[in-house]
């Protein structure tokens, strides 16, 4: 977090039901409340307080000052068209975002004014969101359409102006690790669309096409957008959805909306609260409006594997980084190896949260959001900072990396040292550390004659259930500094390329410096039995432990052609969804494509992929990343 803030939250019906006037109010009275005699903690709450109210002045500063702008531009204005619109959005910004907002177009702007707070606060937020934007504005759409003061163009329209104006606000420049492990420009805003009322019944409604028929038209790559999917979805928004998605840019994603409540309620959250949450940034879950949910960094999976397998010792940087926990070569079993991969597991996560308590009391004590403190839950009430536990909830996830690797990493080494005793591990060692030259068989065996994960395979797939659960075990649960808890996602943003540079060669296969597997994706070219089988693979995984899961999936265009490739790919999502699946996303492009778009990127400068949690130009990728999106498997619907 040296070069942005903790990030990772989402708006809530928060931001439309009080103006900040009325906020400030609210924040003047838990002043006047605090007990200077009895509560040792007062005259802390009493700086946060004045803080708030002073974010509360800032914001409508702010927007009287876009108020005189507007006015000023309508004077000078001469076409009548434009100097309606100009006195319109004056108006606008006298409303809000000191009254809560009246009307569709002045919810809009309530909008993005707080946006324009939160990001601003810290270097910047990231991954603000607007939440569940349909649901929010369509009590505005419903009371202008009636009125006769909106249509459903104009709806549009404002909602495409919106969409301008979060591609126009990107990240800051990465440099470093960083820029390693998050290789792109997006502010990675994700908006929520469907799913269900907080009232439990289907959440799609108007404006939820409306949204659809914005992501189309606009193809921006900012915001991301995704469709919650439950039970009670209309097949037609579905079906609108795929036919979006098939177009092969990478948006939108889809979300399991009982999944995610699940998840929630698994974490603590209420019942209300969950429905009410959804997913940011990526895939990561949270109640929004309640819950201060913050990724605290990615856990390289398969390194603790190769670090175990030569007790502790570190080829890449010729260091002992682990624990000695026994060389490899005298372990009598799998079993014996698997204790020690625990034991370093374990090790590591105690590094990583003692520097993650670090970095959280440093936000807590010198870098507040009072802002952001203002729209969350429960923290005017306990007069304490967003970054310091005030929120209803406070959760941090550490992001596990490289599923598919460790897992067919494993079941190369069971398989094939210690079950059918085909080379030993001395060998195995031997290959891996000269990156297989000379090793020619091991590598066959290894990549084309062992189980893997991804093929609906009992042999991997149970290795994969056993590291993800001691992954999520030696995580959940763990106390942080906010008083929340930790918890587990499995994305890796583009970190799963910077993992595999760190790495030498695997067990499995994989050649030194070649990323691992992304998200809880297989490894590439080891799923071979289809998507059907990749499906079953990845809800062997207990997705409701987490608090988000990403898979990818890629297609030729070819394979979703016409209605019936339309319905195809509506049934595998609602399959996957069935078996409680969290989310799934998908590239709709040919290899050939990419591998010319590689080559003469002029030529192909508006192509858009989907990378991880999000879509970016093709031609922005690194070299790396590039080549890992062209060698993911391209899957095809199989007849009986």
């Amino acid at each position: 977090m040296e070069q942005r803030g903790p990030g990772h939250t989402a708006g809530s019906e928060n931001v439309y039901i009080k103006g900040f006037r009325e906020r400030k109010a609210d924040i003047e009275k838990a002043i006047s409340r605090l007990d200077y005699v009895y509560d040792m903690e007062a005259l802390d709450k009493e700086d946060q307080l004045k803080a708030m109210a002073i974010a509360c002045d800032a914001v409508m500063i702010l927007g009287q000052r876009y108020h005189d702008y507007a006015m000023e531009l309508y004077e000078k204005e001469e076409d009548a068209v434009r100097k309606l619109e100009l006195l319109q959005i004056a108006e606008n910004c006298e409303a809000v975002p000191a009254n809560k907002p009246r009307t569709y177009w002045q919810a809009v702007q309530m909008y993005w004014f707080v946006h324009l707070g939160v990001t601003s606060e810290l270097n910047p937020w990231d991954a603000y969101s607007p939440g569940r934007l349909d649901q929010h504005l369509m009590p505005f759409y419903q009371k202008d359409t009636k009125e006769g003061i909106l249509n459903r163009e104009k709806a549009k329209e404002l909602l495409e102006c919106l969409w301008v104006k979060f591609n126009n606000q990107p990240a800051p420049p990465k440099v470093g690790i960083t820029l390693k492990e998050s290789s792109t420009y997006t502010d990675f805003a994700n908006i929520n669309t469907g799913g269900i009322t907080p009232e439990g019944q289907d959440g799609v409604n108007e404006v939820s096409f409306l949204i659809l028929e914005c992501m189309d038209e606009m193809k921006l790559l900012q915001p991301s957008s995704n469709v919650q999917i439950s039970k009670k979805t209309p097949k037609e928004f579905l079906l609108k959805a795929c036919e979006i998605s098939r177009k092969g840019w990478g948006q939108p994603a889809f979300y399991n909306t009982e999944a995610i409540i699940q998840e929630l309620l698994n974490a603590g959250k209420t019942i209300e609260d969950a429905r009410k949450g959804g997913t940011s940034g990526c895939v990561e879950t949270g109640a929004f409006g309640n819950e201060a949910y913050i990724l605290t960094g990615y856990f390289n999976l398969p390194k603790i594997l190769e670090l175990t397998l030569y007790n502790g010792f570190d080829h890449m940087s010729n260091r002992q980084l682990g624990l000695k926990s026994g060389g490899a070569e005298d372990f009598k079993s799998y079993e014996e190896l698997f204790e020690a991969y625990k034991k370093q597991v374990n090790y590591f996560l105690d590094i990583k949260i003692r520097g993650n308590h670090i970095i959280e009391k440093i936000y807590a004590e010198y870098m507040p959001v009072p802002f952001l403190s203002i729209i969350t839950n429960d923290c005017i009430a306990k007069g304490r900072d967003y970054n310091a536990g005030g929120a209803r909830y406070n959760t941090n996830y550490i992001q596990g990396v490289g599923i598919g690797t460790i897992t067919d990493s494993l079941a190369a080494v069971k398989y094939n040292v210690y079950d059918k005793k085909k080379f030993t591990m001395t060998e195995l060692l031997c290959a891996m550390t000269d990156n297989y030259a000379g090793y020619e068989r091991i590598l066959n065996l290894v990549r084309s004659h062992t189980p893997k994960y991804g093929n609906d395979d009992d042999y991997a797939d149970h290795i994969m259930q056993e590291v993800f659960a001691h992954y999520c075990s030696s995580v959940t649960g763990r106390p942080n500094v906010k008083g929340g808890t930790y918890a587990v996602n499995m994305l890796p943003t583009t970190c799963h390329v910077y993992f595999g540079d760190v790495m030498i060669a695997s067990p499995n296969g994989r050649l030194a410096h070649k990323p691992v597997s992304e998200g809880i994706s297989p490894e590439k070219g080891a799923d071979v039995y289809g998507p059907t089988a990749v499906l079953k693979s990845a809800s062997k995984m207990d997705h409701l432990r987490t608090g988000g899961t990403l898979l990818n999936q890629k297609f030729t265009p070819s394979v979703v052609i016409g209605e019936n490739g339309l319905e195809q790919m509506a049934n595998l999502i609602r399959a996957y969804f069935e078996l409680d699946g969290h989310h799934i996303q998908f590239n709709v492009i040919d290899k050939q494509t990419l591998i010319n778009a590689q080559k003469s990127p002029r030529e192909y400068k508006d192509l858009v992929v989907r990378v991880a949690g999000y879509s970016d130009h093709f031609r922005n990728l690194s070299r790396e990343l590039q080549d890992e999106i062209i060698e993911r498997t391209e899957q095809m619907f199989h007849s009986c």
